[in-house]
């Protein structure tokens, strides 16, 4: 069975949607590093359990600069999960 693309796809789009809207008007804004992040489930052989393979891919050479983009979104779950609301 090959992939299904429409889970990568939709998030994809739903990203390029919320950054349209609060930046499509501004000509200074333009978009610099990308990761993405996909946990892939494969089902066992005979059995009703997964493994789970997370594989990233991101455009950033400073492999420091890509560990620093990673716990950004990690620090915003954080506060989330405390109630604070994210600015």
């Amino acid at each position: 069975m090959a992939l299904d693309g429409t889970i990568l796809g939709n998030c994809a789009s739903e990203q390029m949607e919320a950054l349209e809207v609060d930046y499509g008007d501004d000509d200074d804004a333009e978009i610099g590093a990308v990761i993405t992040i996909v946990q892939v489930l494969k089902k066992l052989d005979g059995e009703d359990e997964y493994t789970s393979i997370v594989r990233m891919r991101h455009n950033i050479a400073d492999p420091y600069a890509a560990i620093g983009y990673l716990r950004a979104p990690e620090q915003t779950i954080i506060r989330q999960l405390g109630g604070a609301q994210e600015d």
